[in-house]
């Protein structure tokens, strides 16, 4: 059985209900919650040993976001993964990541250049470790949002937030290609570059390279049944074993959100 991606001690102090969000979202981009996987509430609020109103309300942030949407009689589920309509996102992601880099090449300063540069070291690392994948989803994810955060315009961010959601649903697919995170990376490093020259337009021309590339690997990499997965029926999953879900004791889950004391 594998580790689960849920953390073993939650601070009281914590928000329940972002922690749970943020365990599932988590879960998702690592396609430990494939698209298609059916969003139970009770079967959620089970697993991670925690009540039913903090699931439910990370569940519906999750939709808000576009990482999952309810499906009549049927409930929540993850998204899935349209190539026709990532197309579409990409084009706007494009130009909002470009504004992102424009902004936070005019705010960059010592400490957030220094920042940027730690994950793209730890990138270069994971890459020559040949670890899984989902490092480097997490590690690109991380790498954009950080470029949103000292860009600091929190319209933009709560517009590009969701887009850059969706669109990272996709990662898992461009991954399947050897070259596909050393090109991610090189480009990363590219923006950090020109982000570092002071010049703005700069920064939003290589930013918006950057995301016109990744669409056309998308394109080159993926088939719309790749990514869909036309499963006849929804799948049941656990956050724990990382397997399709079946009969288990509750004595398996041993990974609860909320504090033991």
């Amino acid at each position: 059985m594998s580790e689960s991606p849920l953390p073993h001690h939650i601070s009281s102090g914590e928000l329940l209900t972002d922690r749970t969000y943020e365990a599932l979202k988590t879960a998702i981009f690592r396609n430990q919650l494939p698209p298609g996987t059916a969003l139970s509430v009770p079967e959620l609020a089970r697993q991670l040993n925690v009540s039913r109103t903090p699931v439910r309300e990370a569940v519906q942030r999750l939709i808000y976001e576009g990482l999952a949407n309810h499906v009549s009689r049927r409930g929540a589920e993850v998204s899935k993964v349209d190539i026709a309509d990532l197309r579409e996102l990409y084009v706007v992601r494009e130009m909002l990541e470009g504004l992102a880099a424009r902004l936070a090449t005019t705010r960059l300063d010592a400490a957030s250049l220094t920042a940027l540069r730690d994950i793209l070291a730890e990138h270069e690392q994971v890459l020559g470790s040949g670890t899984d994948h989902a490092a480097h989803v997490e590690l690109d994810i991380r790498f954009h949002r950080t470029v949103r955060e000292i860009a600091a315009n929190p319209h933009l961010t709560a517009t590009l937030e969701p887009i850059a959601g969706r669109s990272h649903l996709a990662l898992h697919s461009l991954w399947r290609s050897v070259d596909a995170p050393r090109f991610a990376l090189d480009e990363h490093i590219q923006i950090v570059e020109a982000m570092a020259t002071g010049d703005p337009e700069y920064a939003e021309t290589v930013a918006q390279r950057h995301i016109s590339r990744l669409r056309v690997r998308l394109s080159q990499a993926t088939t719309r049944e790749d990514m869909a997965g036309d499963a006849p029926r929804r799948r049941e999953f656990s956050l724990l074993s990382g397997e399709a879900a079946g009969p288990q004791r509750r004595d398996e889950y041993r990974t609860p959100l909320e504090s033991p004391g």
